[in-house]
């Protein structure tokens, strides 16, 4: 199977393509995802159809792009990647669809954030497999079809409520990809380890899984800078003891709160009395983009209970006052 890479800003090293799986039987985690993904490929092979159009969402970091392309790899075609930023103009998608051969795979990551008017082109490709695109202006404006080859479109958002619902309607199938456990991510480690012909102690991979937020792209991220440390200690083993004071060093805390995630709570706790907050006012009080903080750091936050979202804003909740070690109000259940 050929890979081809449409938009630069998904480009990755070497050694970061050289951790994705490319089979589902490789991919760790996700269980139900990958089973049922698994159904709707063999019953598309067996009628000799293009896959179903696949929505993918869920947090950053959890494999979606991965995933995409192991449905390519399992398909046996061709995969093209995008994002919906990038997708200005019209004819940057109609020459990204009219170049895709029978049964490959259209990845466009980031689908949320595709323009509208992109958006209506893509409704007849997905539904009728063709193009309908409108030459010249005024009176002497025409419409052109194009047909298309049968494909499957694989949208990957972390924003899933931000897709219109006509485009949203047009995926027959939509999956939820959620935050991994402890020993999912410990398996992960361990694999990557293999990948780069390290030895990891059993609870030396335990303590970076727990370290890494529920999330594959964070685990080998901080693999990757814990194995820094034990190269230049001398040490052809990551031990335990290395993989902590690596954590420790680097800021990350036993939850897996990072300096980014205490500050964002301290805001709250120190300029707001713990909330509520809107998220607006919280970005600017701590110099944070407002949307980094809804995308990367908040659902994480959220999922462990150290935030609460309300209808007046966002919330400090007793955990977090526990976890930084601060004297609880005595508003707080």
């Amino acid at each position: 199977m050929e890979t081809r890479l449409m938009d630069q800003n998904l480009h990755t090293d070497d050694q970061e393509l050289s951790l994705r799986p490319v089979r589902l039987n490789q991919y760790i985690g996700q269980n139900k995802v990958k089973a049922n993904i698994q159904v709707f490929i063999e019953a598309a092979k067996l009628r000799s159809e293009a896959l179903d159009h696949i929505l993918l969402y869920g947090p950053p970091g959890l494999g979606k792009t991965t995933l995409a392309a192991i449905i390519a790899h399992e398909l046996g075609v061709n995969i093209r990647y995008t994002s919906g930023p990038t997708l200005e103009r019209s004819g940057d998608l109609a020459a990204i669809l009219s170049a895709l051969e029978p049964g490959d795979v259209l990845f466009i990551d980031e689908i949320h954030r595709m323009p509208r008017n992109i958006e209506e082109i893509l409704y007849p490709a997905m539904e009728d497999y063709c193009l309908d695109i409108i030459i010249g202006k005024d009176a002497s404006a025409r419409n052109v079809r194009i047909d298309l080859p049968p494909f499957t479109l694989v949208g990957a958002t972390t924003r899933a409520g931000d897709l219109s619902a006509p485009l949203r309607d047009r995926f027959g199938v939509m999956s939820r990809l959620e935050y991994y456990s402890i020993e999912e991510l410990t398996l992960i480690v361990e694999r990557t380890a293999t990948i780069f012909d390290l030895t990891i102690e059993p609870q030396a991979a335990v303590e970076i899984g727990r370290r890494s937020r529920g999330t594959p792209r964070i685990a080998n991220r901080i693999f990757r800078r814990v194995r820094d440390f034990a190269q230049v200690y001398g040490s052809d083993t990551i031990t335990t003891v290395i993989a902590k004071e690596a954590l420790t060093r680097l800021e990350i805390d036993a939850y897996g709160l990072d300096h980014v995630d205490h500050k964002l709570l301290l805001g709250m706790i120190e300029r707001f009395r713990g909330g509520p907050v809107g998220l607006e006012a919280l970005a600017a009080s701590i110099a944070e983009e407002a949307q980094t903080i809804e995308d990367v750091y908040e659902p994480f936050l959220l999922q462990e209970g150290f935030i609460q979202r309300t209808p007046r804003g966002r919330v400090a909740t007793r955990k977090a006052y526990e976890h930084l070690q601060l004297p609880i109000p005595e508003h707080i259940i």
